[in-house]
């Protein structure tokens, strides 16, 4: 099954935000963290993800990013803090499997509670 996904970074001080969509959420996130493309996340060092959603349909996924976009910071920073408190770098999670179940669980259990 072929997954869509919507993902926010930071930089390493958690200052600056980049939101994003993606169907290959490993390969984009490689792609930032190795500043392969000239852009907004290379200028800024935007490497870290903090943050991301799992989507059946890209356009689901598109949708959600130009809804996430247009919340204020604050209410972006509430979701992130919300499902990932420590500002963990999820990536080293997805790449093993085993980790995300747990934080997986805990994510789609506060979407359902605020609504999103």
């Amino acid at each position: 099954m072929n997954y869509s996904y919507v993902y926010i970074l930071s930089d390493t001080q958690n200052q600056t935000l980049y939101i994003g969509v993606t169907s290959n959420l490993i390969k984009r996130i490689t792609e930032h963290k190795n500043h392969l493309h000239d852009g907004f996340t290379k200028k800024y060092n935007v490497t870290k993800l903090v943050y991301y959603e799992e989507f059946l349909d890209i356009r689901d996924a598109i949708n959600r990013e130009k809804t996430l976009k247009g919340k204020l910071r604050k209410k972006k920073l509430n979701l992130i803090l919300t499902m990932n408190p420590y500002w963990l770098d999820l990536y080293d999670m997805i790449i093993n499997e085993e980790d995300m179940t747990e934080f997986s669980a805990r994510r789609d259990k506060y979407m359902n509670l605020l609504g999103e």
